[in-house]
């Protein structure tokens, strides 16, 4: 194809005159398509879902911008890749958002009633949900749109049911009185992710149970809780409380007495040495309990109002807590008291209520083998995880994994498919089965825990419990990018599924993914966390308004170390905007010199020094990017190419190819701009996965191809596709000779320019 006049191109890079033509033409020729029939070797990645309440925050655009560069680059080199999109049903988020647009109406959701308030939350999600969807095209994410797939559709819903089925035949599934997150606000259980932990101002008291020889001092930052207390625990080996263990103290204010007992969980260094045992209020207090068969006693309903018999019943936990303490201080039980004590709190993510532990009738996945399985397949190397470091991370949790509790006292979600018959039967329903019929049988009235059904996210996008086309062929997917953050809460439960619902003949198949690549958190440029306290957060959508979207994705990517946190900051973003531009005038100069990418090139023998060194020197960067990305280097990545692009194309060899253009040898000219042709057409190539806006404009105008997305890439491609894309070995050899002539020019040159600098010489001169 011929390539447009260069006159074409505008003086100046404007973003919004670019991405959002490109995004359409994009989509329009079905760029994005992956082919569950193709020959090609496979490479796929699903999104990690995002809300369906959601927008596209600084976290997306991090994790969105290296999903990207990964596939744009896979399907340049010749793969069937495929990017799933989809979004998560986020059952609080979305509940709690439905409901405050209830309460405008002056309703609630029980007005409505279950059936009717779910319908309302579909209604929401038709016209409300999944802005983000609109801002992932904004940033370029190039996902197959014709495989988006949503938590709550009617594939996941039956791929939902169906796990939750066989884990119940299996017996890993099971109903139980345990501690939980509780949110008094909510009223459902939370799970660890949905717990935000900050260091709150409250108070240590300690409190005299018992008198004289035989009374034990025990420290609390909660002193209501005291009301359910059913011991008081020491450390078998402290030799302070030997003599009382086994023995009883009374608990002060109720006349109840409580047994001493001795457990190895008690740090002899917190406070006294003695902690008071409420079974029903706290995690380690339940399994102390258990171990020592303790009563539980229940002293609050689920609204955090305490129930326990007495003066205190009625009042809420925090008006109870000064009630408790001034009748403690009345009876000379305080024997200390030290405020301000700063200490980690938990709060619901989605309300800001604090989290009470409460014991509660729930449902639970039996995590021990499938844990097991999952801590094994990274032992094997059938799942390798990136940076090595995190390794060590992910084994401290699924060696010691907790049994997992599912259950969420919600409308909006999956909801348990187990029937309660009058005479106590229990029955699981799978997909297509009859539920029970008949007086007296109900459903379970809780829905899943949301990281249920994204923990079968994998393979059930791709239509498992079916055997599609897409699962044979996708399944594995290749890679999961994700933030470290999660790597407990959706990477391991992810493996835990994958492993249990796929394991056949074949281990190395059931596997969720073959790498997991994880990355740190965004944070200002100072390494502070981000947050509307500090003013220090950024809208990447703000950043695309006036940087353009090529240039908020190099920012982050320039900044992303594997398992690192990623600092960012506008001048990084303004500095990326400034490449964009510097890309822009360096096609706007090879244009004008008939820059010709489709020349061949003459022998490298032919060609002058500078010719040969920057297509030496493209060799080497070429290699260089291929070896980072493999290692899932981004920030390495973009430094490799910006100094490449920057320092010496632009600000050396466009200096020096000036002279053979402008010189009276036509046969040299014609060397030149076939060189630099072939070089800026292979350096767009090469950055288009993480800037792929303004290369696909330059790429296109320079060539005249359609699109720079199914270009062949420079380096390696797909296993058996090199001689069919059109790459040769010679593209990535390397003439040290003419590095080595033009390194010495360079050095000459800067030594020049630093004397007449330090001499107050003239430029000019």
């Amino acid at each position: 194809m011929t390539a447009p006049n260069a006159a074409e191109l505008s003086p100046q890079y404007a973003p919004a005159d670019v991405e959002d033509r490109r995004y359409r033409l994009w989509e329009e020729r079905g760029l994005f398509t992956a082919d569950a029939a193709s020959s090609a070797p496979a490479f796929s990645i699903v999104i990690p879902p995002p809300n369906v309440t959601g927008s596209l925050h600084i976290g997306h655009a991090l994790d969105h911008t290296l999903i990207d560069a990964l596939v744009r680059r896979r399907r340049m080199q010749g793969y069937n890749a495929l990017w799933l999109p989809g979004m998560d049903h986020a059952g609080i988020a979305t509940q709690n958002v439905v409901e405050r647009e209830l309460a405008k109406e002056g309703l609630s959701r029980h007005d409505l009633g279950r059936e009717a308030f779910v319908e309302r939350v579909w209604q929401w999600k038709a016209a409300s949900g999944g802005a983000i969807l609109g801002q992932m095209r904004r940033l370029g994410d190039s996902v197959d749109w014709s495989r988006e797939r949503f938590t709550m559709d009617e594939g996941l819903s039956r791929a939902v049911q169906t796990i939750f089925k066989r884990l119940f035949d299996d017996g890993l599934i099971y109903r139980a009185q345990r501690i939980i997150n509780w949110c008094p606000r909510c009223l459902t259980a939370l799970s660890d992710i949905e717990v935000d932990h900050t260091e709150d101002e409250g108070e240590l008291v300690t409190i005299r149970y018992g008198d004289g020889a035989d009374s034990v001092d025990v420290a609390t930052t909660r002193v209501e809780t005291m009301l359910g207390d059913t011991a008081v625990a020491v450390h078998p080996d402290d030799p302070r409380y030997s003599r009382l263990i086994g023995t009883e103290v009374e608990l002060p204010l109720s006349g109840r007495r409580i047994p001493v007992v001795a457990d190895p969980h008690v740090d002899p260094a917190f406070g006294t040495g003695a902690v008071k045992v409420t079974p029903a209020h706290d995690p380690d207090d339940f399994e102390i309990g258990r171990r020592h068969d303790l009563p539980s006693l229940v002293i609050m309903d689920e609204r955090g109002v305490i129930t326990a018999h007495g003066p205190f019943q009625g009042l809420d936990r925090f008006e109870a807590r000064p009630a408790v303490l001034a009748a403690l201080r009345e009876q000379g039980r305080v024997v200390a008291e030290r405020r301000p004590y700063v200490h980690a709190v938990g709060h619901c993510q989605r309300c800001g209520t604090t989290v009470e532990p409460r014991l509660s009738l729930q449902w639970f996945v039996k995590v021990g083998p499938l844990a097991k399985a999952a801590g094994d397949a990274v032992r094997d190397g059938r799942v390798r995880i990136h940076p090595q470091q995190m390794v060590a991370r992910y084994f401290d949790w699924v060696d010691d994994m907790h049994d997992w509790c599912i259950s969420r006292q919600l409308w909006w979600g999956h909801r348990i498919p187990v029937w309660y018959g009058p005479d106590g039967e229990v029955v699981c329903v799978g997909p297509g089965e009859e539920p029970p019929s008949g007086g007296g049988w109900h459903q379970d009235a809780d829905v899943l825990d949301t990281w249920f059904s994204s923990g079968l996210w994998p393979f059930s996008t791709l239509g498992w419990p079916d055997d599609t086309a897409d699962l044979r062929t996708f399944y594995p997917t290749s890679v999961l990018v994700t933030g470290y953050d999660i790597l407990f809460f959706w990477v391991a439960r992810m493996m835990m599924f994958g492993l249990y619902a796929m394991s056949g003949a074949d281990p190395e198949a059931a596997v969720p993914f073959r790498a997991v690549a994880l990355h740190g958190l965004v944070r200002d440029a100072y390494g502070k966390k981000m947050s509307k306290s500090r003013g220090n957060t950024v809208d990447p959508l703000d950043w695309i308004d006036r940087f353009g979207a090529d240039a908020t994705r190099f920012t982050l990517a320039r900044g992303a170390s594997p398992g690192s946190d990623v600092a960012v900051s506008e001048e990084w973003a303004a500095g990326a905007r400034n490449f964009c531009n510097k890309l822009w005038n360096a096609a706007r100069f090879a244009l004008l010199n008939g820059a010709d990418a489709g020349a061949d090139l003459p022998e490298r023998s032919a060609l002058p020094t500078a010719d040969r060194w920057i297509l030496s020197r493209l060799a080497a960067v070429t290699v260089e990017v291929d070896g980072l990305f493999e290692q899932f280097e981004f920030g390495k990545v973009c430094e490799a190419l910006y100094h490449f692009a920057w320092d010496e194309f632009c600000d050396w060899y466009l200096e020096l190819a000036k002279v053979p253009l402008s010189g009276d040898d036509p046969a040299a000219a014609a060397r030149t701009r076939a060189v630099l042709g072939h070089t800026l057409d292979r350096l767009l190539r090469l950055i288009h996965p993480v800037m792929p806006f303004v290369t696909d404009e330059l790429w296109t105008h320079l060539t005249g191809g359609d699109s720079v997305m199914v270009a062949p890439w420079p380096g390696a491609a797909a296993p058996g596709v090199r001689e069919a894309r059109g790459g040769s070995a010679a593209d990535l050899e390397r003439d040290m000779e003419a590095e080595a002539e033009i390194e010495a020019l360079m050095r000459l040159v800067t030594q020049v320019r630093r004397f007449r600098s330090d001499q107050g010489l003239r430029p000019t001169q």
